[in-house]
């Protein structure tokens, strides 16, 4: 499977539910380096992860014994080691399966989302079987699954605007920045918003992009108050101005020109002399601002 037949499978999902390709490619990434299937006895499956804890508190207390004492079930999460390779992990899903397979089905995270199988009644699937099968089914399976999830959870809205940080809590957990999830998050967007031409379109400009539309960008960024070459070049002074004008705007300071980013520009939000920023001049300004603790 390449780089592209991936692209291509994520693209058509995108599309379909109004998302960006790169939004749902650096989420996946994050989750499962973007390998959408393990060979587990001369089949492709989707990638899982076991949760013993998940799986303990779904038995009936017989079932929960036997579990236990084959080291499948456990009242601490993560008491259950997940093995390295993917075909240990299979093989210890069907031990568990072979006591309570509806139990042990909810306790796995499927496919390039790693959506866990306990939410398929929440999800509107008709059962945690039919939840494993769009998984099971293909790439496309698995990302429609992964935004399933992520529009059940609330967080479109989130993804769309680019709040790294809000994102992270809803989908990683609360304890996100541990692993700097909202970072990396928005550093695998950038990657791939740049490999799948989305800034090329420059419908959301970010860093990297180049073209009239950033040039246009740094012209209307100048009429309310920065002080910058319009180059078409989007670089750090024009992402420093961005997250500048979103500050000022109640946004999420992202360094990314979404819709409603453009607007707060449109609309003419001025920025006070002391957030401005120049080129070259800027760099010693923003020295100053940085000494003053502003950010």
């Amino acid at each position: 499977m390449t780089s592209q037949e991936i692209i291509r499978e994520f693209t058509q999902v995108a599309r379909e539910r109004g998302l960006e390709p790169a939004l749902l490619l650096a989420v996946a990434e994050l989750e499962t380096a973007l390998r959408p299937f393990a060979e587990v006895e001369g089949r492709r499956e989707p990638l899982i992860r076991f949760e013993g804890h998940y799986f303990d508190r779904r038995l009936s207390p017989a079932n929960r014994e036997i579990a236990r004492q084959a080291n499948l079930a456990s009242p601490r999460a993560g008491g259950i080691a997940n093995p390295a390779s993917q075909a240990a992990r299979w093989q210890l899903l069907d031990r568990a399966a072979r006591i309570d397979r509806k139990a042990a089905y909810e306790s796995v995270s499927w496919g390039l989302g790693q959506v866990m199988g306990a939410h398929w009644d929440w999800l509107g699937y008709a059962s945690v079987d039919a939840l494993a099968a769009e998984a099971r089914s293909g790439i496309g399976g698995q990302v429609r699954l992964m935004v399933r999830f992520i529009d059940k959870s609330g967080l479109s809205r989130a993804l769309r605007d680019r709040d790294w940080k809000a994102f992270a809590r809803g989908y990683n957990g609360p304890a996100f920045h541990r692993n700097a999830y909202d970072e990396r998050l928005a550093a695998a967007y950038r990657r791939h918003a740049v490999a799948t031409g989305a800034n090329d379109k420059l419908e959301e400009p970010a860093i990297g992009a180049s073209g009239e539309a950033v040039r246009r960008l740094q012209v209307d960024l100048g009429r309310v108050g920065f002080q910058l070459a319009a180059d078409g070049m989007f670089g750090p002074a024009t992402e420093r101005a961005v997250r500048t004008m979103q500050q000022r705007s109640g946004l999420a300071p992202t360094g990314i020109a979404c819709p409603r980013t453009m607007e707060a520009i449109a609309a003419g939000v001025p920025v006070p002399e002391n957030s401005r920023t120049s080129v070259p001049r800027g760099i010693g300004l923003l020295n100053r601002l940085l000494a003053r603790g502003f950010r």
